[in-house]
């Protein structure tokens, strides 16, 4: 058999396309297994920031209570002080401040809002 430089070029040329179009698939499957991979990474963050944010809303909710409680003991705090200036009978702004914190506080107690 006789291989002539025709059937060599054709053969290189051949060998080429095949290796060509092989690198191509292999390129496409790499692409398409690190999508694959980028998608699984994107959920597992997307599940991890949504157990993160539960515990911060969680710790935010503590943290407002808490917050929420003592400006409760402040305010019956400063009612009685006020209630004691005017059993000394200080008159006028104490007064009339003890009356506004006591409405106040008696409309936060039963849900109502300041109008």
């Amino acid at each position: 058999m006789y291989i002539d430089a025709n059937s060599i070029i054709l053969i290189g040329g051949v060998l080429t396309a095949i290796l060509g179009i092989g690198g191509v698939v292999v390129a496409v499957i790499k692409w398409v297994l690190a999508q694959n991979k980028q998608s699984a990474d994107i959920s597992a963050l997307r599940q991890l920031h949504e157990k993160d944010m539960e515990e911060f809303r969680k710790k935010e909710a503590e943290k407002n209570q808490a917050i929420q409680d003592e400006l409760c003991v402040l305010s019956y705090a400063m009612l009685a002080s006020l209630d004691g200036l005017k059993q000394l009978h200080c008159n006028g702004e104490v007064t009339k401040a003890h009356e506004k914190l006591e409405k106040h506080l008696n409309k936060q107690a039963h849900g109502q809002h300041n109008s």
